[in-house]
């Protein structure tokens, strides 16, 4: 079995965050807050104003701890994710099923959020020019091809980093420009379900709580800390970062509702979004969500894959890093997948969310594996789970495992 160290983009990330002492947590943001995020937020606060703040609100604290979970592992057990949950199944039977449930949801998830990636980097860049939403899929497509196969490609990164945590302070600046009201907001905090609510619902959700950032958190967190002393600063890191990227949702869902809830009107394309941030930046708001659209859509349109090629070779015990063939299939795989779905023509909002919604059906079984991982008391010593996480873990499950189900029940004629 293959060590972390030998996957050069854990490893690089892991020592940025360690030299500029921003830890893995922010890798997790930074990996969640793209066109998924903006989307399924705008959407939720222009339909339904503040009445779905508390689903982000469930969705922040699950993933505080189900990363804390993660990272836990990782300092017990020496493992990341991938490795725990190849060698946890003794039998071969068990392991192969272990195996080819593990990659389905893998697969599946990081192929549909790829898509929603791929659509929402187009979208931006639909926004701001006159040229076709299918050339763009094309050439976002190639260009996540070509910056995972050149291995390098830090000053295009750090550009598109900004350009993502601009669009995100601009949200933050803009609540405080539009002054909402604070008790209307405090009472999206009380759970309610509006009519045709539940699809986003589970989408707010989905897009937080990222499947695939167990596994790139795991890693992240054996390249940094690798002492159970060091556990403290694994929670520490995750209130901070995560916490942040809670905010930043929660904002965008206020501007939304500010800019179209209380107005009666409804958003229908990306430039309809974009007049949210118009207290902020005017005429020029098209030009800057644009902009930041299209660099969250292209820097997770490259982190997608590569998680799904590393959790994938982790769990099948293949050599992983670029110097793998299988370990660059897997993810040239994933991008073919997510530019194929956003080819045929679907509504590029409806792909966002749908990717999303996705997310959140197979959260459930990610939960599980990660339960059963920290509960291996001979590899996890004194940081295997206690009742209490074991309880509250089982609780996440039950609870999006009903919101997934439910949502496909509705697909169901007579269940609508």
């Amino acid at each position: 079995m293959c060590s972390a160290s030998r996957h050069p983009g854990v490893v690089d990330m892991a020592r940025k965050a360690k030299r500029f002492s921003f830890g893995p947590g922010f890798l997790v943001t930074a990996a969640f807050i793209g066109p998924g995020t903006v989307t399924t937020c705008t959407l939720a606060g222009s339909r339904f104003g503040y009445a779905l703040l508390y689903a982000l609100v469930f969705a922040t604290v699950t993933t505080i701890f189900l990363q804390e979970m993660t990272g836990r592992l990782s300092l017990g057990s020496g493992q990341d994710l991938g490795q725990a949950l190849r060698s946890v199944p003794k039998r071969l039977v068990t392991r192969l099923i272990y195996a080819v449930l593990t990659l389905a949801a893998i697969t599946f998830g990081c192929a549909a959020y790829e898509a929603g990636n791929i659509t929402g980097g187009a979208l931006g860049l639909e926004i701001l020019t006159p040229l076709p939403y299918r050339l763009w899929v094309v050439l976002i497509s190639l260009a996540a091809l070509l910056l995972l196969g050149l291995k390098s490609y830090k000053v295009i990164e750090k550009t598109l980093i900004s350009l993502v945590i601009l669009m995100s302070l601009s949200f933050l600046a803009t609540v405080i420009l539009v002054r909402p009201s604070l008790s209307a907001a405090l009472s999206g905090l009380v759970p309610t379900l509006p009519p045709g609510s539940l699809i986003l619902l589970l989408a707010l959700v989905g897009t937080t709580v990222v499947p695939y950032n167990l596994f790139l958190h795991s890693a992240a967190v054996k390249q940094k800390w690798d002492s159970p002393a060091q556990l403290p600063e694994v929670k520490k890191d995750l209130l901070v970062s995560i916490g942040l990227g809670g905010l930043i949702s929660a904002a965008i869902v206020v501007t939304s509702a500010m800019a179209f809830f209380t107005q009666g009107e409804t958003v229908e394309t990306g430039i309809n979004m974009a007049q949210q941030l118009k207290p902020l930046f005017g005429s020029a708001a098209q030009v800057f969500f644009g902009m930041g659209f299209f660099a969250g859509g292209l820097s997770s349109a490259v982190t997608a894959p590569y998680a799904a090629a590393f959790a994938s070779s982790g769990i099948l015990g293949w050599e992983r890093g670029q110097d793998s063939v299988r370990f660059r299939m897997i993810w040239a795989g994933i991008i073919l997948i997510g530019c194929v779905v956003s080819m045929f023509g679907f509504n590029p909002i409806s792909v966002i969310i749908f990717a999303q919604a996705a997310n959140g059906i197979i959260l459930p079984m990610a939960v599980v594996f990660l339960l059963v991982v920290l509960n291996n008391r001979e590899k996890m010593g004194s940081l295997a789970n206690t009742w209490k996480q074991n309880l509250i873990g089982i609780a996440i499950a039950v609870v999006v495992s009903a919101l997934g189900f439910w949502s496909l029940l509705r697909l169901l004629p007579f269940f609508k």
